[in-house]
């Protein structure tokens, strides 16, 4: 028995996930490898299996010396262009199964050649088979803020990681280093050469450059947290406020003092620096609302100092209100001071101080304002507790009227006692409606007969006048309140449909201001306080959701609302909504399907608009290969059929000058269809470049060797060719490159009227810029862009030297790896190509 168990525990310990360990660093050197590698240690001390499968030094004496004894599993070769790639060994580790591995540089691009285009796909078979995994990450390699650290440092970076696998994460720990000693440290030679520090200090590792990716990377780091705090508190229901960051919510109204708290609100926010979040209320009953243009306001002022405008719907407007401060872990609670009156505070101490009184933790600033001293108008009472005080006021108003009327009956006679009892049911049906009022007459009429009525004191009724005059009083009372209450109920549907108006302008808002559906689906989730919100398909199922286990069938939905002749259903999770609430979802729910359908429309657009593209390039490509090709082949024909002529003796030289025509022709074909192939592939998206670090020196020489081949570009042309590139590397495709320069020098050999064609290179902080220039007439000033378009030979005259593919085909290529390319004008005249890639050295972390 005790081996089974042992046995089924290995197992269970087989089939669980591993976790996955990220450091995560702002910039290259700042010590994730360094501290992966400290980890490693104290976790082997502890009695771990640990060993290191990529380990990247980058010849960094500290970072090897760390490496210690280690137990290191061999990498895997790769044979690639007559390279060898050191990669991840996935089936080895597997087969030596440790608790822990170390695996450096997640967003590392594997070999081609390898299972997988990624480092972190190999990780994820690890992490899949129960292996903990120990990775590095800088920030800039996080796929939603690639862009920004484009913009900030200048730099593409090539290789990404999904940041869903970042957030998957066991644990992200942040190491971090202040700009200025990272400064020093790169500046003292542990982190590049030293040929290499002046340029990476006055480039990537300018101050400003790692102040702000050292900023990018706290709050990323921030966010993560606070998502995983907001996670663990939904997990274990706890809704007690956390002070874990600092959350001001401000309530507004609508009304005239809404901006004067929300700017109070954002000092008291800016103060801590805090999160500020502003909330309205919506009367789920609809008695209250406010104009769309005042709440606009409120929306750009809350926009303007960086808050968040949220609404909400409930009844009970401070218990609605405290739900939503919990729910997002609010710490402070800012209100305005209510305008109710002293006398109304006697019967209601109105929102604020309900809120005082259930705010538990969460502290509550009561701010004064300009309308504070104003009157306001009287809040209608909720529906449940108006229809309570009726029945109560039906008792106990005509009791008080009775007692009053009895001190003051020798002065009214029986049609004033009469009256007042008539106007008592008019302020019971007023509450109430019909049943409290008719309820209110019928006492009403008893307390009139038994008490005003000769005889007194019993219920017999002596004169006729007497009982036609308490059966009118109370026909005509009850037929009052009928009135009363139809005119309330209108009312009350009038104020209903205001509250719907508003909802609906602000989900039509959401839309207008460009919010996508998970957005929309997002605001119906706060809007009513749901769990999750999903929008099904009958056929496809959820075709878009938020929220914690979001409804995948309308079996697993609390509310459904189908649209669409039943194709959609906007299925909700959560607590029960009023069947009020439908027409507002009803309308959300066909806004959802619209966008739903626009984006499908849209794809289909997009699909249509590449097809006609395509169409056109064909028949621009048709309408140029139609002579271009003809005139070569035509040459050949002509020159082999001469050859074969046994009507002509040539003489030898005459033999050579037409062989050497036909190699020519044979030349011009297959630049030809090279580039109609490599413009075919551009235009496909199949050009999938490699990049590594590669010599430029040996790069153009196997691009001179290629152009070597033909008559036109022969040992004469290449004497033409100055190169000059030293030892600058790149990161690049090494053959897409050679086609950029082989493409490059054969158009400067080919229009540079017998000039001189250099080629150089150098290294510009982290980035490695190529130069193709020669002295021949240059292009017309202001034209430098038209030149990459398809199908373009600015002032060519000679149609036998191709379709004017070659620089379209060129851009395209340097496009892909990341790069970019322009024409200046070269000193003295000529032309001057220009093509800019990112250093070998920019990958080191």
């Amino acid at each position: 028995m005790s081996g089974t168990g042992t046995d089924g525990e290995r197992r269970d310990v087989e089939r669980r996930r591993g976790e996955l360990r990220i450091y995560l660093g702002a910039a290259p050197g700042v010590g994730k490898t360094f501290a992966m590698l400290g980890e490693a240690h104290r976790r082997r001390e502890r009695g771990c299996d640990v060993v290191a499968a990529v380990v990247e030094t980058h010849g960094r004496d500290r970072t090897a010396a760390q490496l210690g004894d280690l137990e290191l599993i061999p990498p895997k070769l790769i044979a690639y262009r007559g390279t060898l790639g050191r990669e991840l060994d996935v089936e080895a580790v597997l087969a030596r199964r440790p608790a822990l591995v170390l695996v450096d540089e997640l967003a590392h691009t594997n070999t081609p050649g390898s299972v997988h285009e990624k480092r972190w796909e190999d990780v994820e078979i690890l992490l899949a088979a129960g292996i903990d995994v120990l990775s590095t990450l800088n920030v800039q390699h996080l796929e939603s803020l690639n862009d920004v650290v484009q913009r900030i440092t200048g730099v593409v970076q090539q290789e990404t990681v999904p940041d869903e696998v970042v957030r998957a994460a066991t644990q992200v720990e942040l190491v971090d280093i202040t700009p200025e000693a990272l400064r020093r440290r790169l500046s003292h030679g542990n982190i590049y050469a030293a040929d290499k520090v002046d340029a990476a200090l006055s480039n990537y590792f300018r101050k400003g450059n790692l102040t702000a990716l050292r900023e990018l990377a706290l709050l990323w780091v921030a966010d993560q947290v606070d998502a995983a705090l907001a996670k663990y508190r939904a997990e274990n229901k706890i809704t007690d406020t956390w002070e874990a960051r600092e959350r001001v919510v401000v309530a507004v109204t609508g009304g005239p003092e809404s901006e004067t708290l929300v700017r109070r609100a954002g000092r008291i926010a800016s103060r801590s620096s805090a999160e500020l979040i502003v909330v309205h209320v919506v009367r789920g009953d609809g008695l209250a609302g406010v104009s769309a243009p005042e709440m606009g306001k409120v929306r750009a002022l809350a926009a303007n100092i960086g808050a968040s405008l949220h609404s909400v719907v409930g009844d009970d407007v401070p218990a609605t209100l405290l739900d939503f401060a919990r729910t997002v872990n609010a710490t402070q609670l800012v209100l305005g001071t209510s305008r109710r009156s002293r006398w109304a505070r006697i019967f209601d101490e109105g929102i604020g101080a309900s809120v005082v009184q259930q705010s538990g933790s969460i502290d509550v600033h009561m701010v004064t304002h300009g309308e504070s001293h104003r009157p306001r108008r009287l809040s209608p009472v909720g529906s449940r507790s108006r229809r309570a005080i009726a029945w109560i006021a039906a008792v106990l108003v005509p009791t008080v009227a009775t007692l009053v009327m009895s001190a003051v009956d020798r002065w009214l006679g029986l049609v004033g006692e009469g009256a007042l009892f008539f106007i008592v049911v008019l302020l019971v049906s007023l509450l109430g409606g019909v049943a409290p009022a008719a309820f209110s007459a019928l006492i009403s009429g008893l307390f009139l007969n038994y008490f005003f009525t000769p005889p007194v004191r019993s219920f017999t009724i002596a004169e006729p006048d007497n009982f036609i005059t308490t059966v009118v009083l109370l026909v005509v009372a009850v037929a009052v309140a009928v009135l009363v209450d139809a005119a309330a109920k209108r009312s009350r549907e009038a104020r209903r449909a205001s509250q719907e108006a508003e909802l609906l302008a602000l989900f039509a808002g959401s839309v207008l201001r460009g919010a996508d559906l998970d957005t929309l689906l997002g605001k119906v989730r706060e809007t009513y306080g749901q769990d999750s919100v999903s929008v099904l398909h009958r056929d496809r199922g959820p075709v878009g959701s938020v929220g914690p286990h979001p409804p995948v069938s309308i079996a697993d939905a609390d509310t459904v609302c189908e649209v669409g002749e039943g194709e959609y259903a906007l299925a909700l999770h959560g607590s029960e909504l009023h069947a009020r609430d439908r027409r507002v979802l009803l309308a959300v729910a066909n806004q959802a399907v619209g966008m739903i359908r626009q984006t499908e429309l849209a794809q289909e657009a997009g699909r249509a608009q590449a097809l006609a593209e395509a169409d056109r390039l064909r028949r621009s490509l048709l309408s140029a290969v139609s002579h271009d090709l003809r005139t070569p082949l035509a040459a050949v024909k002509a020159a082999a059929s001469s050859l074969r002529s046994d009507d002509v003796d040539f003489s030898p030289e005459d033999t050579a000058e037409l062989l050497a025509t036909i190699e020519e022709s044979a030349d011009v074909l297959t630049s030809l269809v090279g580039n109609l192939l490599d413009s075919s592939r551009l235009a496909a998206g199949v050009v999938t470049p490699t990049l590594r670090p590669v010599y430029l020196d040996e790069v153009v020489h196997r691009a001179l060797v290629g152009l070597g081949i033909g008559g036109r570009t022969g040992t004469r042309a290449r004497e033409r060719v100055e190169v000059d590139v030293g030892t600058v590397t790149a990161m690049a495709d090494s053959g897409l490159l050679e086609r950029v320069l082989a493409n490059l020098i054969d158009n400067a050999l080919r229009y540079g009227e017998d000039s001189v064609i250099r080629v150089g290179a150098a290294a510009v902080g982290d980035r490695a810029v190529i130069t193709v220039a020669d002295t021949g007439p240059g292009i017309p000033r202001g034209r430098a862009d038209e030149m990459f378009a398809p199908f373009q030979r600015l002032g060519d005259r000679d149609t036998t030297t191709g379709v004017g593919l070659g620089l379209s085909v060129v851009r395209g290529f340097v496009d892909a790896m990341g790069g970019t390319i322009s024409a200046t004008d070269t000193p003295g005249g000529g032309l001057t190509m220009v093509v800019e890639l990112a250093g070998a050295g920019g990958e080191h972390s």
